[in-house]
């Protein structure tokens, strides 16, 4: 039997979340809580997970212009092996820094559920698009007040697909 005694909780969490002032609130603080939660559980428990029930990464990209490494917990929805990435950045009017970060170096190690891999990226257009939007909307329908706070900037969807060592 699989009881899910707090989708309830998680559900009142992600409206909060997608919500203008959440959102607003939540940009400036979750990333900064989660980062060392993830690196103490080496990506396997990170408190926006627990807030909201979603899969949170530890992403690792290349700075475009520096060539720095940058990590970052993110939201990320599986589909079998590849992981989408939703570039929302909360409804602001700009693309986040990992999405311009990935633009410039596609490949970059994600750690999750205690395991880190190397991917690369690629931004989804078209039937695919769509088809990584809609399952994105599924795991979080939050995504859909962003895109209206964004336009007329199209949110980007990345498509993460795991490079064989």
């Amino acid at each position: 039997m699989n009881l899910r005694p707090l989708d309830w909780y998680h559900r009142v969490n992600k409206q909060i979340a997608s919500s203008a002032l959440g959102s607003q609130i939540l940009s400036r603080i979750m990333h900064r809580l989660d980062r060392p939660i993830l690196q103490l559980t080496q990506g396997r428990a990170s408190l926006t997970g627990w807030l909201t029930g979603l899969p949170i990464i530890s992403l690792t990209t290349r700075g475009a212009k520096s060539g720095q490494p940058r990590t970052l917990p993110l939201v990320a929805v599986p589909d079998g092996e590849k992981l989408i990435l939703i570039a929302s950045s909360y409804g602001r009017p700009r693309h986040p820094a990992w999405y311009h970060n990935l633009k410039a170096h596609p490949e970059c190690q994600v750690t999750w559920n205690g395991h880190t891999r190397t991917y690369r990226a690629q931004e989804a257009e078209g039937p695919e698009r769509e088809r990584y939007w809609r399952l994105a909307l599924q795991a979080y329908p939050g995504y859909q007040r962003y895109q209206e706070r964004a336009h007329p900037r199209r949110i980007p969807v990345l498509v993460l697909t795991p490079v064989e060592e």
